[in-house]
């Protein structure tokens, strides 16, 4: 793959992405998809309320348009794993949409129970094992930077789907602030795109590229003030497809690093929760953390700006220390 192969990739879906969300963003707005806001969110979010949702399906088609135009240009494109990764990002989309359908349309706040998201989210991850057993698995777990490995054997299944189910609800919890996750998303999928450069598995890499073309293509809009939100539809999609991409380039807990975002805000709401169950205190003045921030007067714009450096930070130092 060269430059010129990644970088078309790339535009492609951009152009994709900004065509397809000058359709959909006023389908949404006719339809009445619009967002509901937390009442105990903070205050400022309040204003927000009404804005399309649902986005996620722009960039989502887009990613799935693309790959398939691009297997028309280019060999191997569409190979076991890339379609393993289609899968998940469908899959956890459709469950995704469901949530977002079940607020919006049947005004049922809660929309699917966690029971409900979790049987779904399992289906899926154990579809996606069994379709990369069908072939030659690694069942390792690479320790990064070093030499490393531990083989879970049959206990990898049971891994797979703490990965996906953990991280796809981890980007979810991060999903609160206009552009946010699309810009972290953006910078972690073309981490593990490098990865898969540099490990020669072009496929995975186009599809890595593809899906940050397609995010920067989305952020078009999603930029304060957002003309839509990606919703559960993209978010639940964006962490699932993720952890399964650390899977295929078996870097899997280099993800805790390259996806550091998403790892705080999870374990914001995990202390918060603790800290209040067992002292009736809370140590954040919300959570997850990008809520603490804003509270604290921090402008929305300042705590986007600040998490994105930070991704990209915890991006670029995985990847210059493997071409060391």
């Amino acid at each position: 793959m060269t430059l010129g192969t990644t970088t078309t990739a790339i535009i492609v879906a951009f152009i994709v992405t900004v065509v397809l969300g000058f359709f959909i963003i006023p389908l949404l707005r006719k339809m009445k998809f619009g967002q509901s806001i937390r009442e105990e969110g903070p205050e400022s979010h309040q204003k927000k309320a009404g804005t399309p949702t649902m986005g996620g399906l722009i960039f989502l088609s887009s990613i799935i348009l693309t790959m398939l135009s691009l297997s028309y240009i280019f060999e191997d494109v569409l190979t076991t794993q890339t379609i393993v990764l289609l899968i998940v990002l469908a899959g956890f989309g459709i469950i995704g949409f469901l949530d977002d359908f079940i607020i919006v349309v049947m005004k049922r706040n809660l929309g699917l129970t966690s029971i409900q998201k979790l049987i779904g989210q399992i289906i899926i991850a154990i579809i996606a094992f069994f379709l990369l057993k069908m072939g030659p698995f690694d069942t390792t777990v690479q320790i990064p930077f070093t030499d490393f490995a531990i083989d879970l054997g049959v206990f990898y299944v049971a891994f797979l789907i703490f990965w996906l189910v953990g991280f796809s609800n981890a980007v979810n919890l991060s999903d609160g602030l206009d552009g946010l996750v699309g810009g972290t998303s953006t910078i972690a999928f073309a981490a593990f795109g490098v990865y898969g450069l540099i490990y020669e598995q072009y496929d995975i890499a186009m599809f890595a590229f593809v899906v940050s073309g397609a995010l920067l293509g989305f952020l078009c809009f999603n930029l304060k003030p957002a003309k839509v939100f990606m919703g559960d539809t993209g978010s639940l999609a964006l962490g699932g497809t993720l952890a399964m991409l650390s899977v295929l380039v078996k870097q899997e807990l280099l993800l805790l690093i390259i996806g550091v975002v998403f790892v705080i805000e999870t374990l914001s709401v995990i202390i918060q929760v603790i800290s209040f169950k067992l002292t009736g205190k809370r140590v954040f003045k919300m959570s997850p953390i990008h809520h603490h921030f804003e509270l604290s007067g921090w402008s929305e714009w300042k705590i986007v700006i600040v998490f994105w450096g930070i991704a990209l930070l915890a991006a670029i130092v995985p990847v210059l220390l493997e071409v060391m």
